[in-house]
């Protein structure tokens, strides 16, 4: 059987660079920096996240959440994408799905996860958007490993957030359902961004709100209905989650602030990190939020303009504040790795050897070999009948003659081809000579600086060598080279 890539799991492609101001978030036009609003096949989305298989499923809760969301590459588009799919009873009314999503799709804004797509067939129902490689503010904010989250970077996700939901105000589209920390993703600049399937109903009726009853809006308890109002209550909820860095039931928070004991609200791991005005301030627009008459909220207005002189660090970056790598999260997520580049990951000799033998010597076209008048004598002849057995050899897996007919071939030194080292190095690598392997890697590398192929070899030889940080590097700068490589 011949190599096989893998599914799509540990793959991201970022979606286009937006600018983040601080009050420049106008629209974006359809077509500048993400496609329009266009019906998917379902063959197109099914392909694109690879069968939906269950390794391409990034919801939070797993394959077992009523409406589970995939990541997906669209490679006509080079595009990764977020897929939303339905459970069988949700939007019977196909008509009514469509009309839905195409009202959503027309939204476009920096502040937003957008919504570029939606697929209409038979039962199936789903929702096709931008893909947010950096996770959601639950993980960042509840189930942090690094560092908590930094007091500006929470008044950011909130300002942000309050603009989300100021503009799809503004666009007639006032109700998000379900508003939690899981709506909530940052893109490949660390910037948080508004799921935009929330803006679309979580079923048949519009009744569904999957979070705690005690964290659900009161209005909502009695008429099973979501208003705007509903939303700012939610928004509420946020703000406690942004000072907490807990999940606390608002009535409890409530108590608390009642009693001036909002310090006791403040997550522990931000004491002295913020200043008791800015603290007082976001308590304040949290109770208000949460009032229980709706009437007596705020809108998503005065939510931006309380929000916008917390703002301090206006000219630091997202991704410095949440102090993530720019552009590049773990390996796992953050890669869209050729076959090749999979197998290297994985020091899956095998499945290399496969490869390379398959792709044969086309990667050497275009290499140049000083070869001046050697080429017609018999030296010359002699270096290639050695290249030639050890080909023989590579493909009867007889590894260590084809290192003694490849090493001939390298030191003749009439010809040069990045291919033989790659070759080589395999070799190397399944006789248990991990420093030699590199060498060559390094080698091929020498001779051809863009190629992929060098660069994920290099990395099973540094994962053999037990050195994962410098392999996971150089597995970047290989996708890197492949990206590019199709741009072109």
């Amino acid at each position: 059987m011949g190599a096989r890539c893998s599914n799509l799991s540990h793959c991201w492609w970022p979606s286009n660079h937006l600018k983040s101001h601080l009050t420049d978030f106008s629209d974006l036009e359809n077509g500048d920096l993400l496609p329009g609003f266009r019906e998917f096949s379902l063959q197109q989305l099914r392909a694109a996240t690879s069968g939906f298989s269950t390794d391409n499923i990034v919801s939070e809760h797993g394959e077992k959440a009523p409406n589970v969301v995939y990541r997906g590459r669209l490679k006509d588009d080079d595009l990764w994408i977020a897929v939303k799919r339905f459970n069988k009873s949700a939007w019977p009314d196909s008509r009514q799905f469509l009309e839905e999503a195409r009202a959503v799709g027309q939204l476009r804004n920096e502040r937003l996860a957008n919504l570029i797509g939606c697929c209409c067939e038979g039962e199936e129902r789903l929702l096709v958007a931008e893909f947010m490689p950096n996770e959601t503010l639950s993980r960042h904010l509840f189930h942090w490993e690094n560092q908590p989250m930094k007091w500006e970077m929470r008044l950011r996700v909130a300002f942000y957030l309050a603009q989300a939901l100021e503009y799809c105000s503004s666009k007639g589209r006032a109700l998000y359902h379900d508003l939690n920390a899981y709506r909530i993703l940052f893109d490949q600049d660390g910037n948080p961004r508004l799921s935009c399937f929330g803006l679309t109903k979580n079923s048949r009726d519009g009744k569904s709100y999957s979070t705690n009853l005690a964290f659900t809006p009161p209005e909502y308890l009695r008429t099973g209905r979501v208003i705007p109002e509903s939303v700012v209550y939610s928004f509420g909820t946020l703000l406690l989650d942004l000072l907490s860095g807990k999940h606390i039931p608002p009535s409890h928070a409530l108590d608390l602030i009642r009693g001036k004991n909002f310090l006791m609200l403040m997550d522990s791991c931000l004491e002295g990190h913020f200043s008791n005005d800015d603290g007082t301030e976001l308590v304040r627009l949290a109770s208000r939020c949460l009032q229980y008459e709706p009437r007596e909220r705020p809108n998503a207005k005065t939510l931006v303009t309380a929000l916008t002189p917390l703002q301090k660090e206006t000219e630091v970056p997202s991704y410095v504040l949440m102090g993530m790598p720019h552009g590049a999260l773990s390996p796992k997520q953050t890669m869209t790795l050729t076959c090749l580049g999979e197998a290297c990951s994985r020091l899956d000799l095998t499945a290399i050897h496969e490869i390379l033998e398959k792709v044969g010597y086309k990667d050497d076209e275009g290499i140049a070999n000083e070869l001046s008048f050697q080429m017609w004598t018999n030296q010359i002849q002699e270096t290639l009948n050695c290249k030639k057995r050890g080909d023989a050899a590579f493909r009867m897996k007889d590894f260590a003659t084809a290192i003694d007919c490849y090493t001939q071939f390298i030191d003749g030194g009439t010809m040069v081809s990045p291919t033989v080292l790659a070759r080589r190095c395999l070799c190397y690598l399944i006789s248990d000579m991990p420093q030699q392997a590199l060498g060559d890697a390094m080698q091929a590398q020498a001779v051809s600086p863009e190629w992929a192929t060098a660069f994920y070899l290099q990395a099973a030889a540094l994962f053999s060598l037990g050195m994962d940080s410098d392999a996971q590097e150089t597995l970047k700068d290989g996708t890197s080279l492949e990206a590019q490589k199709h741009r072109k």
